[in-house]
């Protein structure tokens, strides 16, 4: 698959977004730093999203300050990161998708859910936890950031360690290199105090999204105990323990991690991917789907990446091979779909 990156603009800056596959929308918020062009090149990353991207429109982004959205930010806040979230998903036009948060991600994602709880279907959160400051000792977290201050390069030494236990030297150094081209040492550290500072344990109650918590059993970056806290505090949510030491959740495993996460979409009757059929191609069914979600056309191309000329012409096509008028009728048609699934 291609990855197609795009520009947001927000009321903080610009943000470096991407958009690959087909069906239904499915938020990936990335954990800590990241950069778009080079994670792609990781070919465990890319299996793990191709492998998302196979069923659902897989939609990630790089946080303002990191990767190629714009690197300039004074603010460090939960409310900072919800902002920009929110502008994201209002400029691509989405009224209903799921979200999946990593690391202080799915603190995010989960306080994102509980505000938006018409348009959030689906609440994924891998390697997360409710309060920051659980991670680790004070002591400890300042040594971390003042680490990152005083020398990035040893400091994204450590984290690699940290995150990657018992990897080779050469993944750990080229996860290292990644850590430093994604951001500056100085918003790497504000990054990571931010993540000791969030708390969302008051508002976890209130989340209505089914959800899914996943974790690593010997995560030493986020210890096991927390994701489970996590899990606990979600009314209804489901827990998964994922075998393994190394944070990334693409890291060891990708397959069983992406399995875990579309049978647990698959479940969920909100935003299932409907299935082909009456001769449509994948690209017309992928938007049937978001014509049944309320998406316009030009919602629809800005997610897809294309003109609204294109989807003008498929939308034109799916009338003709479904012998349908209205988007009321294929909304019908790809519900139909879905209940022929379960």
């Amino acid at each position: 698959m291609k990855q197609a990156v795009r520009f947001a603009s927000t009321p903080r800056g610009r943000v470096a977004y991407s958009v690959v596959g087909s069906g239904p929308p499915l938020v990936y918020l990335l954990g800590w730093v990241s950069h778009l062009g080079l994670v792609w090149d990781v070919p465990a990353h890319r299996g793990f999203v191709e492998a998302l991207a196979r069923r659902y429109t897989v939609i990630r982004y790089d946080k303002l300050g990191c990767g190629l959205s714009d690197r300039g930010r004074a603010e460090f806040t939960l409310e900072s990161e919800l902002e920009v979230l929110g502008a994201l998903i209002g400029q691509l036009g989405l009224k209903r998708y799921s979200l999946f948060g990593s690391c202080e991600g799915g603190q995010v994602a989960a306080a994102h859910a509980v505000r938006h709880p018409d348009a959030v279907a689906s609440l994924l959160l891998y390697g997360s936890c409710a309060r920051g400051e659980d991670l680790a000792p004070e002591p400890v977290r300042q040594s971390i950031l003042s680490l990152i201050g005083a020398h990035w390069g040893m400091g994204s030494r450590v984290l690699a360690d940290v995150w990657l236990p018992g990897a080779s030297a050469e993944l750990t150094d080229a996860f290292a290199r990644l850590q430093r081209a994604a951001a500056t040492a100085e918003t790497a550290a504000a990054l990571l105090d931010m993540f000791y500072r969030i708390d969302v344990r008051y508002l976890l109650s209130e989340v209505q999204a089914p959800t899914l918590v996943m974790h690593r059993r010997g995560s030493r970056a986020v210890p096991f105990e927390l994701g489970r806290e996590l899990a606990s505090l979600i009314p209804g949510a489901q827990f998964v323990a994922l075998e393994g030491r190394m944070q990334p959740i693409y890291a060891e495993g990708f397959e069983g991690a992406a399995s875990t996460i579309l049978a647990f979409l698959g479940d969920q009757g909100g935003l299932r991917p409907a299935s082909g059929g009456g001769g449509l191609t994948e690209r017309e069914v992928q938007v049937v789907d978001l014509i049944a979600e309320g998406l316009t056309n030009a919602s629809i191309a800005r997610v897809l990446g294309v003109s609204v000329r294109t989807v003008d012409a498929h939308v034109e096509h799916v009338r003709a091979k479904l012998g349908v008028r209205s988007r009321a009728q294929m909304a019908v048609w790809a519900s139909e779909q879905r209940l022929s699934r379960r």
